[in-house]
């Protein structure tokens, strides 16, 4: 019994097969670094941003090594996601160049995810992402990380909740499906916080959820906060009952992308167990199993 909507269980019912994430790296920057809202990144982010660099080769070299990798024998089909910083942040032609090289380079790709930040959509470009909807699935991860504006300035953000309740009402009206991104245990958030942010999200037309969990790498404003006795991690036991409370509280419409992110071992400070994912997800399952839990259990529709 599934106690909750899993990605690869709806991919492979709207498919008909199992399909996987490519990872891709377009060479996209962030305002947020550069300057145009701020520098320096939220607190939390690193050089890479949430992916790996893979900058010296092209969108086409990069998608072509992961098929050769699979050689068939876990998918057959592919999304390409576009994962690394913000991957609206360009001009339109842009844009669709590195769209349409990732799209039309194998007939094994069927579907495009772009991760990107609020105040990177606009008419123009949700006009662009919609136009490639009649061939293939696409969808638009955003991030709003807590629906607390001063925790977000915290987080040095870079953008308000509104900011966020737009784009995602732009891209609903224009039947695009949006993955919002949040996280557990930033620094002076409250189980008071995170209901507050589930709510939210109950009010807006998402169609996904990635639930991260906030951890410590080298080189961030964050690991200088922990190491100055700023920031405590949370504990695994109270990461999972958080998530626990966020999967019997969002509607069981949503899709789950993610139960906790995932650190590169090798910049990892803290916390320890993030290195681990099978001790969240177990541990997830565990808690849902034994209090005979499920998804949207105590989802309340607010009219």
């Amino acid at each position: 019994m599934e106690r909750y909507l899993h990605l690869n269980s709806w991919l492979k019912k709207k498919f008909g097969q199992r399909v996987l994430k490519i990872c891709v790296d377009g060479g996209f920057s962030c305002p947020n670094r550069d300057g145009k809202c701020g520098v320096g990144g939220c607190i939390f982010c690193g050089e890479s941003g949430s992916g790996t660099l893979k900058r010296q080769l092209s969108i086409t070299e990069q998608i072509q090594n992961h098929l050769k990798s699979y050689r068939g024998e876990r998918a057959e089909k592919f999304i390409v996601y576009f994962q690394n910083f913000t991957n609206t942040y360009d001009s339109l032609e842009n844009l669709k160049r590195k769209y349409d090289e990732a799209l039309f380079c194998s007939d094994k790709i069927v579907g495009l995810s772009v991760a990107t930040r609020p105040d990177c959509i606009n008419e123009e470009i949700v006009g662009l992402l919609k136009s490639y909807s009649d061939r293939f699935f696409v969808q638009v991860e955003l991030g709003l990380q807590t629906a607390n504006d001063e925790t977000g300035e915290l987080i040095n953000r870079g953008y308000s909740t509104c900011t966020f309740e737009k784009a995602v009402r732009l891209m609903s009206e224009n039947n695009l499906d949006v993955v919002a991104h949040i996280m557990v245990g930033l620094p002076n958030e409250t189980m008071e916080d995170l209901k507050q942010t589930v709510e939210f999200l109950n009010s807006q037309k998402i169609a996904g959820l990635k639930i991260h969990s906030t951890y410590v790498t080298c080189g961030t404003r964050l690991c200088q906060m922990f190491e100055q006795g700023e920031y405590v991690p949370l504990q695994l036991e109270e990461y999972l009952d958080a998530v626990v409370y966020v999967l019997t509280h969002i509607n069981s419409q949503v899709v789950i992308h993610r139960l906790s992110g995932d650190a590169p071992k090798e910049q990892l400070v803290a916390p320890i167990w993030n290195a681990h994912k099978k001790l969240v997800l177990n541990g997830v399952d565990r808690i849902l199993r034994e209090q005979n839990l499920v998804q949207g259990q105590f989802y309340e529709k607010k009219e």
